[in-house]
């Protein structure tokens, strides 16, 4: 008899969480299990990519009153004669605006917004919050299940939140799953009491598929150096970092093109910086690719300036392409590059990243030497899902 499986998430918008979940769900063993996604709101461009054995559950109406303008919000419930929600989302609004810290504000307001939802009417065997806050609130609140997992794509320490708020749902989860052994470490150390509790799972990628989709034809036909980074537009990856680095680039002689692919709400605050220095056609924003693939496979380089990353997706991608690597050196940087042998840790500044740029420009030999490394590592990881079928048992 096939075992139910609840899968918890946001949305599917183009991000390393949801794009490894899109993996997973592509890798899972139908025959075995029977699958289930519930999304807090229906939008994102993986939406299509949802395997067609997964059943995708109907979105909560109550949700999207708390990601609206509050007037917006305040109107429709009272049409709706909805005044819980309209309490709830009054309380919400004064979390939002007195709460300066964004990760700390969501953690307040779920209690508000859990208040609003209905659980789901449905006992499954396994539930999964995909990823930390809501998916893993949601999970713990609205579902019932024997086995609860709880996934978190980051190092802990670095994302902002109250482990206070934390400790409650954690309490109520079988296993904690992490993305890479430093993350787990993390874990472990901010949370000594269900240390117990915590696994590592590497997210899953398909060298085959990823080669297979880098053939598509983009118009990447410059002349100058091609430097690539993806990742959304926000604090954590660092582009106004890029944006400086590319400067110090070219005003050091270099001629280079830098394309970013990704969107966020930093994109209006980047294309200042890009206009103010002067890089109008030299730092590039993309918006978000479906397929980024091909612009990887274009680049002379790939640029990481993250200050923060659980195991970036992105990266392992430019590996499998075997791309020359610079990136900084966030505490996870190690888990997945060795200095001077798969591609280049730098410091978390312009003037490094500048310099470890113009190293692998500079320097054919080290360029070749990181490449035939990278030709040379094993970095499919479908395997990884039998951890996952591992814990869903125990």
């Amino acid at each position: 008899m096939k075992k139910s499986v609840l899968f918890v998430m946001n949305n599917l918008n183009c991000g390393g969480a949801e794009k490894a979940l899109i993996s997973l769900l592509e890798t899972m063993d139908y025959a075995s299990y029977e699958v289930d996604l519930f999304l807090l709101k229906h939008e994102g461009l993986f939406l299509n990519k949802i395997p067609e054995q997964v059943h995708l559950l109907e979105e909560p109406a109550e949700y999207k009153y708390f990601d609206m303008p509050i007037k917006q919000a305040l109107v429709a419930c009272l049409r709706k004669g909805r005044l819980d929600v309209v309490l709830s989302r009054l309380r919400a609004g004064y979390i939002f605006k007195s709460e300066k810290n964004k990760a700390r504000s969501e953690q307040m307001v779920w209690k508000y917004i859990s208040k609003s939802l209905k659980s789901i009417n449905k006992q499954y065997d396994i539930a999964v919050g995909y990823l930390e806050k809501n998916p893993i609130y949601f999970c713990v609140d609205h579902v019932t299940a024997n086995k609860k997992l709880g996934f978190i794509h980051n190092d802990y320490d670095k994302l902002g939140m109250d482990h206070i708020l934390d400790m409650q749902y954690f309490d109520k989860l079988d296993h904690l799953v992490t993305v890479s052994e430093e993350c787990g470490n993390v874990l472990k150390n901010r949370f000594p009491l269900y240390k117990h509790k915590v696994r590592v799972m590497y997210n899953i990628v398909s060298p085959a598929a990823i080669h297979k989709l880098s053939l598509e034809e983009v118009n990447m036909k410059d002349e100058e150096i091609k430097l690539v980074s993806v990742g959304r537009l926000n604090r954590q990856k660092g582009f106004e970092l890029a944006v400086e680095t590319c400067k110090e680039l070219v005003q050091s002689g270099y001629k280079v093109k830098w394309y970013i692919i990704g969107e966020g709400e930093e994109r209006a605050m980047l294309e200042r910086l890009i206009k103010v220095n002067s890089l109008q056609g030299i730092f590039n924003l993309l918006g978000i690719k479906e397929n980024p693939y091909p612009y990887i496979k274009e680049a002379d380089i790939y640029v990481q300036p993250s200050r923060f990353e659980g195991k970036s997706i992105a990266i392992d991608e430019a590996k499998i392409l075997h791309k020359p690597i610079v990136i900084t050196n966030f505490s996870t940087a190690k888990d997945q590059i060795t200095n001077n042998e798969n591609g280049l840790i730098v410091g978390m500044n312009a003037a490094s990243l500048s310099i470890g740029i113009q190293t692998l420009i500079d320097n054919e030999p080290l360029r070749k030497h990181l490449v035939f490394n990278l030709s040379k590592e094993q970095l499919g990881t479908e395997s990884e899902i039998h951890k996952l079928y591992e814990l869903f048992n125990n």
